[in-house]
């Protein structure tokens, strides 16, 4: 899952193989983050 940064919509598939916003046509996507925090334990 990727984000665009021009517009914010979620992009899940990419159209032709190229890394671009089905939306609005920007190439500047992020990788979103999972919502679930992770807690480890130190030794």
């Amino acid at each position: 899952m990727y984000k665009c940064l021009k517009c914010k919509k979620i992009v899940s598939e990419f159209i032709e193989g190229r890394v671009m916003c089905p939306y609005c046509g920007y190439r500047i996507l992020i990788k979103t983050r999972p919502e679930i925090v992770k807690r480890v334990q130190a030794r």
